[in-house]
């Protein structure tokens, strides 16, 4: 199946590949739909029951005329622009009003915190129509005109990639169809989109620090105590951000949120703006009974060369962010499991040479955005042919030093890790 589809999908690459994840990235208005436990198992929360709810119409985020964001603009206000974002069309998709099984398993009574937290991140695994908002709500100084409104959306699979207990780790990996020019459905398209690795009480985590660096810094008792890091990954497995803060549980919602962190630029802002350097904000996860929602709460932030705030004018912006996942019921998805399982072992390679970096570099600063320089397409070309049932010549283990090397990575003359699994369809 995967090796059907691979040609076209080689074709679209270019715009997936540049979707940050991290999360909030957007695929090109090419690409594919708007765009955007145990131990060693890899793990999907199961659908809920089905439902009775009828599917959705095609979602078409830039409709003939213009939406109208009314916290940001006036009603009635000629000049509010239309948002950005991407123009393609995706099929109906059905998605789930029924509480799903993780959440009755979240909503459980006489857990311990720690349990209860855990069944959360959990919960985040699944089949998901997501939709994507952004929107600036003032500029500094306020007469600034403010930047167009975001919107996009993708479908994808969540994947619990690795569960030790006060370590998750969940995989997003894309799995979009959309509406051709003649009415006809696309074959899947599938790729990997980012990670979240989510730790009980961490003793340290990789800090973004602006203009490509990056800085492991140790937590002291009172930051990690009782409360959980994620770290979020991007697409190619190279680190993004990471923040700590503490769930809080109720029979509404469970919720988490991060204290103030810095963020590299996504492609929904690299790609139209060169004023900023940073998304300096917070990050904030929200469970329900039938999906999850992440909110941003983010200054466009300026540095100095030396990687300190620009003191003439540190913040050009306030925005916000609404990313909400909701739950789909009768996704296809063999395609999207065909592709993780077959590439799985590479990226979790490619994850684990990070982290050994990262161990033995306590600041690591690369040659050039990675996602913006197109740093990575060798991982992608070898998990293409992973995908397609291929065996590379080519050791995992070399495509993995080389590609880091060309990001500027440290990376030493041998690797300390064997991902040659990985070559096994």
């Amino acid at each position: 199946m995967i090796k059907a589809i691979v040609g076209a999908s080689l074709r679209l690459r270019v715009g997936m590949w540049v979707c940050g994840l991290a999360m909030l990235g957007t695929l090109s208005t090419a690409a594919a739909q708007e765009s955007t436990p145990a131990p060693a198992a890899a793990t999907l929360m199961p659908p809920a029951a089905a439902t009775t709810t009828p599917p959705t119409a095609p979602f078409t985020p830039q409709a003939a005329s213009p939406a109208r964001y009314t916290f940001t603009w006036q009603l009635g206000q000629p000049d509010a622009p239309a948002p950005r974002g991407g123009t393609t069309r995706g099929p109906a998709v059905t998605l789930d009003s029924e509480p799903s099984k993780a959440w009755s398993a979240l909503q459980e009574p006489g857990l311990l915190p720690y349990e209860r937290d855990r069944r959360a991140i959990l919960a985040m695994a699944g089949d998901y129509r997501v939709t994507f908002d952004f929107l600036e709500v003032d500029t500094f100084p306020p007469q600034t005109p403010r930047d167009k409104p975001y919107q996009s959306w993708g479908t994808e699979r969540v994947y619990v990639d690795a569960d030790s207990g006060k370590s998750i780790s969940l995989v997003h990996i894309l799995n979009m169809r959309i509406v051709q020019d003649d009415g006809s459905i696309s074959e899947p398209m599938i790729t990997k989109h980012w990670r979240q690795t989510w730790q009980y009480q961490p003793t340290e985590i990789v800090e973004y620090k602006g203009r490509d660096r990056w800085e492991r810094r140790k937590l002291a008792p009172a930051e990690n105590t009782g409360r959980w890091s994620q770290t979020v990954y991007q697409v190619d497995e190279s680190p993004r951000y990471a923040g700590v803060g503490r769930w809080s549980h109720s029979s509404s919602f469970s919720t988490w949120i991060s204290g103030d962190t810095w963020r590299p630029l996504p492609r929904r802002e690299w790609s139209v703006r060169k004023d900023y350097q940073v998304l300096l904000g917070t990050n904030r996860h929200t469970i329900t009974a039938t999906g999850w929602v992440q909110e941003e709460n983010n200054l466009k932030t300026v540095l100095t060369p030396e990687r300190a705030l620009d003191p003439a004018r540190p913040y050009l912006a306030r925005e916000y962010g609404v990313a909400r996942y909701s739950r789909l019921r009768g996704a296809e998805v063999a395609a999207a499991d065909e592709y993780y399982q077959r590439t799985r072992a590479f990226w979790d390679g490619v994850l684990s040479t990070w982290t050994q970096l990262f161990v033995a570099h306590p600041q690591i600063t690369l040659r050039a955005p990675v996602d913006q320089a197109g740093l990575f397409h060798k991982l992608f070309e070898y998990a293409d042919h992973l995908a397609a049932g291929e065996r590379p010549r080519i050791p995992a283990d070399e495509v993995i030093r080389e590609s880091l090397l060309d990001m500027g990575a440290p990376v030493p003359v041998q690797a300390r890790h064997s991902v040659a699994s990985a070559s096994s369809p």
